[in-house]
């Protein structure tokens, strides 16, 4: 005799607060004792850094960098070096999602049969481009491309394209499936399948981690010249190393100007992409 079937869908209600079965209460708990775990270790010195004298040290040091240095030869020097910046992380981003790109095919399964032998080793080769900072990669190259921006835009390059290959191959694996399945019955290869059913479904989001990484490398980008990789970040560190505040302050300005339009033409795409 079949148990008879109720008309309404019978739905589990949600586990209490805390319970011994619930995963996720252990998940955060255990993220609640590695929090404090970290306060305890580090030794933070919260009553020095928020004392009168931190205080009064910390308004010196602000007061140095006014008023900052405005003078054309040193604007013009600043605006060659925001331009360098600009090129590098621009550049940079482009190799890294043509690289990425190309690694993330061999690093996603296609479709639920797909065997994708290669996609373990190389996940392997995304994670140790990545794993390497930029500037551990700028200064590797620095020995054989020499000072200047190009071994910042190639350090740029190697680890950005490890992050947008993961992110890349994530978002192909996470495409729905139809549109890709129903051309494969029809006896269309991998490579059309992709072109046709599942780059369009998952480009829009490419460029959206794309235009983000652009962001993140304008950054990185000043920073790397703190290695001699040019751009603003060079002249960051030079200035700094003298002690040179108020054209350190123009550089600084800089950086807050050139990273303000990027994230605004940032948002621009973004907005013309989802329309």
């Amino acid at each position: 005799m079949t148990k008879p079937v109720s008309a309404n869908e019978v739905y589990r209600l949600p586990p209490p607060l805390f319970s011994a079965r619930c995963k996720a209460c252990w998940f955060v708990a255990g993220l609640l004792v590695l929090i404090v775990a970290s306060f305890w270790s580090l030794d933070l010195q919260w009553a020095q850094f928020l004392s009168l004298d931190a205080a009064r040290s910390m308004g010196r040091f602000l007061a140095e960098f006014f008023p900052p240095d405005l003078s054309p030869e040193f604007v013009t020097k600043v605006a060659v070096g925001a331009w360098e910046t600009l090129a590098m992380s621009a550049l940079g981003t482009l190799l890294a999602a043509a690289l990425g790109l190309a690694l993330a095919l061999p690093a996603s399964r296609l479709h639920s049969g797909d065997a994708a032998w290669a996609r373990a080793p190389t996940r392997l080769v995304l994670n140790a481009l990545r794993s390497i900072p930029e500037l551990v990669w700028a200064a590797l190259l620095l020995i054989s491309a020499g000072l200047g921006p190009f071994a910042g835009t190639l350090a740029l390059a190697l680890h950005t394209s490890g992050v947008l290959g993961r992110l890349f191959a994530e978002a192909i694996e996470n495409a729905p499936a139809g549109p890709g399945a129903a051309l494969r019955v029809q006896g269309v290869g991998n490579g059309r399948v992709f072109l046709f059913a599942t780059l369009p479904q998952v480009l829009p989001q490419l460029l959206s981690y794309t235009l983000y990484r652009w962001e993140n490398n304008i950054r990185a980008a000043a920073i790397l010249g703190v290695v001699g990789a040019g751009g603003l970040g060079q002249l960051l560190a030079f200035h700094m190393g003298l002690f040179q505040m108020n054209k350190t302050a123009t550089v600084l300005a800089a950086m807050l100007l050139l990273v303000g339009l990027v994230d605004a033409l940032s948002n621009l795409s973004r907005r013309l992409l989802t329309r």
